[in-house]
């Protein structure tokens, strides 16, 4: 005798298993989407707060007083694109990018370099305590003010009582008046900025260096492969996002500066030091003429911001 199946016993809606992937987590997040966003938004709220107030109303402000005259003593008025065609005619102005522009070319390459090389030896001769400590060592003057290491490299370069000129005299060289020359004032505090940053740098390298495969320098060395040839081969080509990164960081940092010129030659000798921060600073504070300077930051701005968008688009091809 045929037996028909027992059917299921009825349950109600609420009772009945959540379809769909999510499950569970489907039926207790029943929230509306317009909710959880406006949740989300008051936890970034504070942030971006602080983002507006310090980033983008200065640079909202400083694009409408770089269309006016305004001295810092009265309202501004208005000039339109004065300010702009006076740029192109102020031959200060065009020193001051030149020297900036000169400063980067000295000082980018050569920590980038430095910083390379040096992770290279530390990441791949010293993983131990020796190799932390020189990295510790290299990461000090990273974290130094600038103020204090331009002042204290100001004494080491003095021309008459400087610990370099004592050096030099030891082995038969004149005194040379490092900070008193323009070419040679802007190549040492190139020099010092590289000795600051390329701690940073080298940090960054050696992290990079950390992910590159192991299993290709094993295989390079049964190839028969020598350091340099894997340097070159593997280790600079696995690192082009990182030597991208650190590229723009240095060719920002750069055009930006202005404390340690400001402090070891204070723009001299007879303006051969001046940089573009420092002619905005100048012509801000020392000339009152806070639109004119206003301009002036608003091409720094544009330069900064090509970099970044150069850096976006070179890691893009990674």
């Amino acid at each position: 005798m045929a037996t028909s199946a027992k059917p299921a016993p009825w349950r109600r809606p609420a009772d009945r298993p959540p379809t769909g992937r999510g499950g569970a987590r489907e039926r207790m997040d029943v929230r509306p989407h317009s909710n959880r966003s406006f949740t989300g938004l008051g936890y970034v709220a504070p942030s971006l707060l602080v983002l507006v107030v310090v980033v983008v109303a200065p640079i909202v402000m400083s694009a409408y007083y770089s269309l006016t005259d305004f001295s810092l003593l009265g309202s501004p008025s208005w000039v339109g694109l004065d300010n702009y065609v006076y740029l192109l005619q102020d031959g200060s102005f065009r020193t001051a990018l030149w020297q900036t522009f000169l400063y980067t070319v000295i000082s980018v390459p050569l920590q980038t370099a430095l910083a390379l090389v040096i992770a290279a030896v530390l990441a791949r001769r010293t993983r131990n305590r020796f190799g932390a400590f020189v990295r510790s060592a290299l990461f000090i003057p990273v974290i130094a003010s600038m103020v204090i290491i331009g002042s204290v490299w100001r004494y080491l370069v003095g021309a008459d009582d400087g610990l370099v000129n004592a050096v030099l005299g030891v082995v038969g060289i004149d005194p040379v008046n490092w900070l008193g020359r323009p070419g040679t004032a802007l190549l040492v505090v190139a020099l010092v900025t590289v000795w600051k940053n390329i701690g940073y740098f080298l940090v960054i390298y050696y992290a990079g260096m950390l992910d590159v495969p192991e299993d290709l320098y094993e295989a390079s060395t049964l190839d028969g492969a020598g350091p340099l040839r894997q340097f070159w081969s593997i280790t600079v080509p696995s690192l082009r996002p990182v030597t991208v990164l650190v590229v723009i960081l240095g060719t920002i940092w750069s055009f930006q500066v202005f404390d340690l010129v400001y402090t070891m030659t204070g723009g001299g000798p007879g303006g051969g030091t001046v940089t573009l921060v420092m002619a905005i600073y100048s012509s801000a504070f020392s000339n009152m003429q806070m639109g004119y300077a206003s301009a002036m930051a608003m091409v720094l701005f544009a330069i900064v911001l090509t970099a970044s968008l150069v850096q976006r688009r070179l890691l893009a091809r990674k």
